[in-house]
């Protein structure tokens, strides 16, 4: 992406809160100060006239027309854009609603009521800057350059120029710039503006480190995979954008009934006035009426949410995707590297009288070590991550679909199927869910280490969450019948379809989605991206494939499926304010309008209920917006 750098990047040391600052004093610094000078000007000239200032005519006074002049001109503006392309809005109805007060000589009126129409302006700005920022704030924290090791030494090179394959150095303190793989170095890293993981994470050659993060404690030598648009930050960078310039459904109907409101406050006006032959009361009318509490806390609670999610570890490409995971009823996840982390690793180790379980390790590591088969590397790791040591081995062979054999001390070592290992049991209920590794020494049989693909450890967590927040849960997998079960057993899942190839995948979402589930899709691989695709959200895990990520509508950037569980909370709870702001305002409007047709309430009076409401609705939206460090 050109120009990522400059995007979302600061100067090397400078935090985010130095460019738009915290408290009060941030708060000054973002009012447009000739908004500011306008409001003030007018309240002057409505001050002046209350006084008796009405030089050259009480009717007419000077100081009242240049107050509405200057004060009406931003409202004058967008009014006229709208009657330009034929739409009602809540700037038309209060402008035809400070010329009639103007009209029938209510001076004072006319020019309190723009003071509150600049102020509401003012605060809406503010709340949609905030959700704003809540957003790009997450992309404040990459530097512009990076030091990036060259046969000649460490040169530094500007973020935008960096290539997949190079390796750059983090120091201590520092950004990762990249998404890539520690080649050098072991340190402590905090990534929860990435994962939303609180706890920083010790990272040493081999593991992944995503861009954004801070390096916490030692040096890394980090080799770049993905970079610029391709990186964590650059898809939220997409993300964000994307955000910010879409308009979800929930967004367009909040503009329909806004222009209905205001329908309804001219017709309302127009039958006050026919009944009472009141104007004070008619204008009234109109100026109690007020969408913008809808206009407004509708795409200020979205961005919040968005913002919200992007703090948990997720990111939502579009406006729409928010609304439409706010009404899912049923979570479809693929089992493998979604429920499951996708790689085997060792369940269990069982062996016979007079072994121990270490023996059995030892025995099969050294052989499995210069074995590229997952299975093998699974036991080698395991192995070490007990702190066995992993002998060397003389005449190391491979026998495809059987096993290894090698000679380890002296001593020839055999481990695989019951083919390789004479003497080995019958298949155990165990093994017929797990893979099973049967290993001999010297042609005796001593043991079977059993792998299996081992569920993720927030999988049985985030399921029973989902299913006290009143959703049904469905797994899809390819493997057999009895291991999906065991899986979905294992982890809770309420629903289990096995042997599915990719298209059995699509035929279920298309069938749930026709029997009329509202179903949202967790995958992770390529046969996955076409269920992603067709499903009302698709979730992909960050972990996953290119192809799924890109079908997909949401990401779980750190494939923790407790941030999918926030993902929906949110969602449902920006849903929850989006519609309390709906029926609130239609209640408001409703009561204003039939109390100022009765004479209850006088232009100002009406002008206060309106912004009052309007301002109650944009802070409850506001209530989205993650503080800083919180998500």
């Amino acid at each position: 992406m050109q120009g990522l750098a400059s995007a979302v990047s600061t100067p090397t040391g400078q935090q985010a809160t130095g460019q738009h600052g915290t408290g009060s004093q941030g708060l000054w610094a973002r009012i447009d100060r000739a908004d500011l000078a306008r409001i003030a000007v007018v309240i002057a000239c409505a001050v002046a006239v209350g006084l008796g200032v009405s030089w050259p005519s009480p009717r007419v006074p000077i100081l009242a027309l240049a107050g509405l002049l200057i004060g009406c001109w931003p409202i004058l503006v967008e009014a006229w854009q709208d009657v330009w392309h034929r739409r009602m809005s809540m700037e038309l109805s209060m402008l035809i609603a400070i010329a009639a007060a103007a009209a029938i000589g209510e001076w004072v009126t006319s020019l309190v009521i723009a003071v509150f129409v600049l102020a509401a302006e003012i605060l809406e700005d503010l709340s949609m800057d905030r959700g704003r920022d809540a957003l790009t704030d997450l992309m404040s924290f990459l530097p512009a350059t990076v030091q990036v090791r060259q046969p000649g030494g460490v040169a530094e090179v500007s973020l935008s120029e960096l290539t997949p394959g190079q390796v750059v150095v983090v120091a201590p303190g520092g950004r990762v710039p990249v998404d890539g793989v520690v080649v050098t170095g072991e340190s402590t890293v905090d990534q929860s503006r990435i994962t939303g993981e609180s706890l920083p994470v010790t990272v040493g050659v081999g593991d992944d480190v995503f861009s954004g993060s801070i390096n916490q404690t030692g040096a890394l030598d980090v080799r770049a995979q993905r970079v610029g648009a391709e990186s964590s930050y650059g898809r939220i960078v997409a993300a964000v954008r994307q955000a910010q310039s879409s308009q979800p459904p929930v967004q367009r109907l909040a503009d329909r009934l806004a222009a209905w409101l205001v329908y309804l406050a001219l017709i309302g006006a127009a039958i006050t006035y026919l009944v009472t032959r009141d104007l004070t009361a008619t204008i009234s009318v109109i100026v109690v009426a007020g969408a913008c509490g809808i206009a407004a806390g509708t795409p200020l609670a979205v961005l919040a949410a968005i913002a919200r999610i992007a703090r948990a570890g997720a990111f939502v490409k579009d406006g729409a995707h928010l609304e439409a995971l706010s009404t899912v009823g049923t979570i479809v996840f693929d089992k493998t590297g979604t429920l499951t982390v996708g790689a085997p690793v060792v369940v269990g180790v069982q062996a016979i009288e007079g072994v121990s379980e270490d023996e059995v390790l030892i025995a099969a590591a050294a052989p499995e070590s210069y074995s590229e088969h997952p299975l093998g590397q699974a036991i080698v790791a395991h192995a070490r991550a007990q702190g066995l040591a992993v002998g060397s081995c003389e005449g190391f062979s491979y026998q495809p679909g059987r096993g290894v054999t090698a000679t380890v001390a002296g001593r020839r070592v055999d481990a695989g199927n019951r083919e390789m290992v004479p003497g080995a049991p019958e298949q155990t209920a165990d093994q017929k869910v797990a893979t099973a590794v049967h290993v001999g020494v010297d042609g005796r049989y001593i043991g079977t280490i059993l792998l299996a693909d081992a569920v993720r450890e927030s999988a049985a967590r985030s399921v029973a969450q989902l299913h006290r927040m009143g959703l049904r849960t469905l797994m899809l997998t390819g493997d057999v019948e009895q291991t999906a079960r065991a899986v979905a057993g294992q982890i809770g899942v309420g629903e289990v379809r096995a042997g599915l190839l990719p298209d059995g995948k699509l035929t279920v979402i298309e069938a749930e989605r026709a029997a009329g589930h509202k179903v949202a899709m967790v995958g992770d691989g390529v046969n996955d991206a076409p269920a992603l695709a067709r499903a009302d959200v698709g979730i992909a895990m960050g972990s996953g494939t290119d192809i799924a990520r890109e079908s997909a509508d949401v990401v779980l950037i750190s494939s923790d499926l407790t941030d999918l569980v926030r993902t929906v909370g949110t969602a449902r709870r920006a849903r929850r304010i989006v519609m309390a702001n709906f029926v609130g305002t239609i209640l408001v409007d409703l009561i204003g309008m039939v109390l100022a047709a009765f004479g209850y309430l006088t232009p100002v009076l009406a002008a206060m209920v309106h912004v009052g409401s309007e301002t109650a609705f944009i802070l409850n939206s506001a209530r989205l917006i993650p503080g800083r460090g919180r998500r």
